[in-house]
């Protein structure tokens, strides 16, 4: 079956099994009517295990990539990682939540109710994905493992990663890709959940994706032009500090966003369309650095180990964008200044910081005012924050992709 196909088949063949399963149950599972109640432990176990074998799938294609692709070609590597992940997330999330909004399917495609549940979802997707692996194993065939390529065991697995661990360039990189994202955190992490919150409806902001999808698609394309030669981290140098800039400018929008709202609470469509060319430009520079940085990844990975140099570099990528985001979440309510007024019992229900608070205060005829919202406290510390770190990390990031590929190998290359 080939390396990476007798890893990448059974993987594929089993998410759309547990597909097919969740299929039959996620109503249940997920208290749907009035006689259940979530399932949290048997959902957290079913998804990590989704996870699970999608991670392995991944190391898999990871690795494939780099001996698919000639050395010279490498760098396309990151599109192709673009535009899949793009079509991916259209399909999966925008798609879905379209088909499935009983107001999107009443309003926009005369239909008397949603088009979609997501058990009906679950199960299209689990017999598509059986029959793509079908072909995939029937039809694609992977080459011989060259004799640069090690087949090493878990052990030799470890062996290896203990080998790309000691190198210090390699700390330099990873410090680099941990600490990032600090800047974006507040950005990425709460401004839908902050448009949401002021009255956006969610579908009505998941298809505002629909016309940033052509743009997502194409523009790696260009990019990538410029990130298949030696210095792939150019975009990433160019698209860093307006990407900060971009922190403010959604601030602004989330500041501005009550004065756009009718008296109806809908919103009208010149501010769909405000929305609209701000994440279309806000695009342009998450994929440049996101562009750059696989096209790297891609070219600095050595080949002989397979998919593992290039998954222990997404991992840390990975960490670096996720846990900036879980303190942004963690401490926004923390930095919300709120109190109660116009309460019936004043001495009692002076704040509204916790939901039980909040509902103290209702219950005693008040209402709860935001003084200082906690999210444009962290979007301006943190965006000063990206700023300083620039001092430091831009030069770094020049001094990495200036490194001869051969300082990031495991093996002596020939190529």
């Amino acid at each position: 079956m080939g390396r990476r196909k007798s890893w990448l088949v059974p993987a594929q063949y089993l998410i759309g099994g547990f597909m097919l399963m969740l299929s039959s149950y996620i109503d249940v599972l997920l208290g749907e009517g009035e006689s259940h109640t979530p399932n949290v432990g048997v959902i957290t176990t079913v998804f990590f295990m989704l996870n699970f074998l999608a991670a392995t799938q991944d190391i898999a294609v990871d690795g494939w990539a780099l001996t698919m692709l000639s050395r010279e070609n490498v760098g396309w590597a990151s599109t192709c990682n673009s535009v899949g992940q793009t079509a991916g997330y259209f399909l999966g999330y925008v798609v879905f939540l379209a088909l499935e909004s009983e107001d999107f399917c009443v309003h926009y495609l005369g239909q008397s109710g949603s088009l979609v549940t997501l058990s009906g979802f679950l199960y299209f997707w689990g017999i598509l994905f059986w029959i793509t692996t079908t072909i995939v194993w029937v039809l694609k065939h992977e080459e011989p493992s060259s004799l640069m390529e090690k087949n090493e065991g878990l052990v030799g697995t470890y062996s290896v990663l203990g080998q790309i661990l000691k190198k210090k360039t390699m700390w330099d990189l990873i410090l680099v890709l941990l600490t990032c994202k600090i800047g974006f955190a507040a950005s990425d992490a709460l401004t839908g959940l902050k448009l949401i919150e002021i009255g956006v409806p969610k579908d009505r902001l998941a298809l505002l994706s629909i016309p940033i999808i052509p743009v997502q698609i194409l523009l790696p394309l260009y990019i990538s032009r410029h990130t298949a030669g030696p210095r792939p981290l150019d975009p990433f140098i160019l698209g860093y500090p307006l990407r900060l800039v971009f922190g403010l400018v959604f601030a602004g929008v989330v500041y501005v966003t009550p004065l756009f709202r009718l008296a109806d609470g809908s919103f009208p469509f010149h501010y769909y369309g405000l929305i609209i060319a701000i994440y279309l430009i806000h695009q342009v520079f998450v994929n440049c650095m996101f562009v750059g940085v696989m096209a790297f990844f891609a070219r600095i990975s050595d080949s002989s180990v397979g998919g593992t140099y290039m998954t222990l570099l997404n991992t840390f990528t990975n960490l670096g964008g996720n846990w900036p985001s879980w303190v942004a979440l963690r401490f926004v309510s923390e930095l919300t200044w709120t109190s109660c007024l116009g309460a019936s019992q004043a001495d009692t229900v002076s704040s509204c910081a916790s939901d039980r608070e909040k509902q103290l205060c209702e219950e005693a005829g008040g209402s709860c005012a935001t003084w200082m919202d906690g999210y444009y406290i962290e979007t301006v510390v943190l965006v000063i924050v990206g700023f300083l770190w620039m001092r430091w990390g831009l030069p770094t990031i020049k001094r990495l992709q200036s490194l001869p590929v051969s300082d990031w190998a495991v093996s002596q290359r020939t190529d």
